[in-house]
């Protein structure tokens, strides 16, 4: 009697874990009988038929697929390599293990033509300074093309952008001379603007006779201030006209 009670005890320890499974929150199991789909369950603790029932499992989490740098000729003929990353989840358990037969490889394979065709259709100058414009139109046509697989695509973006070193000397000496333009303007707009001071100062001298000597006397003691020798200067005649006009009134 102790035999058959052994084999019962294992045949039912056997049965409960092949038919018992726990998924975890994140996880959900198309059921497939006799080659059929039956539908997702999960998460938590679900029952299947021994060697009837067939599982898959899948991952609801964010996937983060890194995309290889793609060699890439843009619409201005310019050769650079591109890489992207592209953030993705699995919304169809269903849609995701019976319309294709591997939805991780198949986005990723989908990612990186896209990532070349939409770069191809750019200028260079709108692939380095437009990044978010590309970056949102690729993440649409990708979304639009996964959405039969059950895929979500939530998020791309471009990571770098290589240019050819002959590119990169060339973009150098542009930035340099632009630099150098913006310098000289700054430079000429000050001295436009001192300029423009001084014919004020001289105007304002014109009319008003007086502030000239005062500014000969404020001259005279920044020039005494800064030496310690004796200065010998003369004094104009105009200097004292005023003077002499109140003690002849």
């Amino acid at each position: 009697m102790n035999i058959p009670i052994t084999f019962v005890v294992i045949f039912a320890i056997l049965f409960l874990a092949s038919a018992v499974k726990i998924l975890k929150e994140y996880e959900r199991a198309v059921v497939f009988r006799l080659g059929r789909l039956i539908g997702v369950k999960g998460p938590g603790i679900i029952i299947l038929i021994p060697f009837i029932d067939k599982m898959v499992k899948v991952d609801l989490r964010t996937i983060t697929l890194d995309v290889p740098p793609q060699e890439v000729i843009t619409r201005d003929n310019v050769s650079v390599s591109v890489s992207a990353v592209v953030y993705f989840r699995v919304v169809d358990a269903a849609k995701a293990v019976v319309q294709v037969e591997n939805y991780y490889f198949a986005t990723s394979q989908l990612a990186q033509t896209t990532l070349r065709s939409i770069c191809g259709q750019a200028e260079l100058d709108e692939l380095l300074a437009e990044r978010e414009k590309l970056n949102m139109k690729i993440q649409e046509i990708l979304d639009a093309d996964t959405e039969p697989w059950g895929v979500k695509v939530s998020k791309v973006e471009i990571k770098e952008i290589d240019l050819p070193d002959e590119m990169k000397r060339a973009m150098a000496k542009q930035a340099e001379a632009e630099r150098e333009r913006r310098s000289k303007i700054i430079n000429a707009e000050g001295e436009l603007q001192a300029a423009e001071k001084l014919l004020q100062a001289a105007k304002m001298m014109e009319e008003s006779p007086i502030t000239i000597q005062l500014r000969y006397l404020q001259t005279l003691r920044e020039v005494a201030a800064e030496n310690n020798s004796v200065t010998l200067f003369p004094i104009p005649i105009d200097f004292f006209k005023a003077f002499l006009k109140k003690h002849s009134d």
